[in-house]
């Protein structure tokens, strides 16, 4: 696995830590893991599988639902980053 570069040479976590081990645990089929390994795994799934479906597929409201997903991961990764970091608590 490739290591972060973010918290080798500062030694913090960046908002992707976790995402390469979370898509592995994925393919292993430990969905559960993968979710405590990186929450964002799925929102961020459901905005790829979205964007791979509009590309052939265009929807009615498609922008609505893209800066839904969009909305959603960005909140998602951003709020376990805070938990993860224990920024707030």
């Amino acid at each position: 696995m490739l290591p972060c570069l973010n918290k080798k040479i500062f030694g913090i976590e960046c908002l992707g830590c976790g995402m390469q081990r979370s898509v592995v645990l994925l393919f292993k089929g430990d969905f559960i893991a993968a979710f405590y390994m990186y929450p964002a795994i799925y929102p961020l799934l459901t905005l790829l599988l979205f964007l791979g479906l509009n590309f052939f597929i265009k929807f009615k409201y498609d922008r609505f639902i893209r800066l839904f997903l969009i909305i959603l991961t960005l909140l998602t990764v951003l709020i376990s980053y805070i938990i993860k970091m224990k920024i707030i608590f």
